[in-house]
């Protein structure tokens, strides 16, 4: 009988029964497959946990966006498919597809309660101007290995989303969602998680966010920041 796969939420509820931790169900799928739905085995993942899980995967492309930066500013010699690569990963994940929840399931509730609206509506236009740069980023990278004014500016942009992003993410993290469940009905809420998770895999297919973040750790590996430890201060 061919093992069923667990799903970003399924590990997550099993790791939370077992307490085994999401990394070591990440590398041991064959352990936690079963045919079993995930919510007879714990509970289930909430939206706001979902979505700050996805800002995992915005960091880390964030770093990948700074490690580029200083592979440019030190003239070292790098292919720019690998910035093409996580701009594609913020534009289809986090631009496509978490900010679209964002803003056709979060960012409602405020505006109908009329609680942090002006927050909402800034939330909004940076994921706008996100978008837009985005855009740019991929536009550019093909070109900047040779061409010095295409490299500046690519630079520029990269710097400009990791700018926004930073304090974007810590907010919503902080002051937005936290304060979510206060506005959902319990039913709506438990039914908000299961359409996330549908999207998920109508948009990226079966363990979706397992697929993604092995993507960013293989960019990780070539961009040569994937060892956790070269960030710890000596």
């Amino acid at each position: 009988m061919k093992a069923i796969c667990a799903t970003k939420r399924e590990l997550v509820r099993i790791a939370g029964m077992t307490g085994v931790g999401l990394v070591a169900a990440v590398a041991a799928p064959a352990i936690l497959a079963t045919p079993a739905r995930a919510q007879e085995h714990g509970e289930a993942v909430t939206p706001p946990e979902d979505l700050m899980r996805e800002h995992g995967v915005l960091d880390r492309v964030l770093l990948l966006y700074e490690a580029a930066i200083r592979k440019f500013a030190s003239n070292e010699d790098f292919d720019p498919a690998l910035v093409t690569q996580s701009a594609e990963i913020i534009r289809d994940f986090i631009n496509n597809y978490h900010e679209k929840l964002e803003e056709d399931y979060v960012f409602p509730r405020f505006r109908q309660a009329g609680q942090m609206v002006g927050l909402v509506d800034t939330l909004l236009r940076q994921h706008e101007a996100g978008r837009r740069v985005t855009q740019t980023i991929l536009r550019l990278a093909p070109s900047s290995r040779v061409e010095r004014d295409i490299r500046r500016r690519l630079v520029d942009g990269i710097q400009a989303f990791i700018t926004m992003y930073r304090p974007h993410a810590a907010r919503e993290d902080t002051d937005l969602f936290p304060n979510l469940k206060d506005l959902v009905p319990s039913n709506e809420y438990d039914a908000m998680a299961e359409e996330f998770e549908e999207k998920e895999h109508q948009l990226f297919g079966d363990d979706g966010f397992g697929r993604i973040a092995a993507r960013v750790a293989q960019l990780e590996q070539q961009m040569g920041i994937h060892d956790l430890n070269q960030f710890t201060p000596r």
